[in-house]
């Protein structure tokens, strides 16, 4: 009895000492690995070192491709943003319970290295909206953040109301 025990609180040490030597990733799900961003696609997807597709959860931000001037021009400041952040460094992946969108992207929450959670801080600094159409582990946060960009005048609200919607 004594030696499970024993060998249980060692393992727990282990585990607890493992994560412990991770610096910087803010990774508090089960699920939680480190790799290399190759390219930043747009202001919400990645492309990984591995070439897999990494689609940020619960972030939407303005498409590329919009027809509207100003609306691309938000996108690209999104883009910006995003690839100054993390394209050509490790970053921890956190997944939640929905592993892939309707386009086979992996869903994935993204931290640097210093443990910047990059999905909140894109809307945090008005770069994107809350993307609230599905349940996700941070819905509530996102809103929140999503609120003091707006009242604040931060990124997309910077000029009032934005020249593009979010979907919900």
């Amino acid at each position: 009895m004594y030696f499970r025990l024993a060998a249980r609180a060692t393992l727990l040490f282990l585990l607890f000492f493992a994560l412990g030597c991770s610096e910087g990733f803010r990774q508090s799900g089960a699920q939680a690995e480190t790799i290399r961003v190759q390219r930043v696609i747009d202001g919400d997807t990645i492309e990984l070192d591995r070439g897999e597709r990494i689609r940020l959860i619960g972030v939407d931000t303005p498409e590329m491709n919009d027809r509207r001037p100003a609306v691309r021009a938000l996108a690209q400041e999104a883009a910006a943003f995003v690839r100054r952040s993390v394209e050509g460094k490790p970053v921890g992946l956190e997944y939640d319970r929905v592993p892939r969108d309707r386009y086979g992207r992996t869903l994935a929450y993204v931290y640097l290295e210093d443990g910047t959670f990059l999905n909140a801080e894109i809307i945090r600094q008005g770069y994107g909206f809350a993307y609230t159409r599905f349940p996700f582990k941070y819905l509530e946060e996102f809103r929140r953040l999503q609120r003091e960009a707006r009242d604040t005048h931060r990124g997309l609200w910077s000029n009032g109301p934005p020249a593009v919607s979010p979907r919900r």
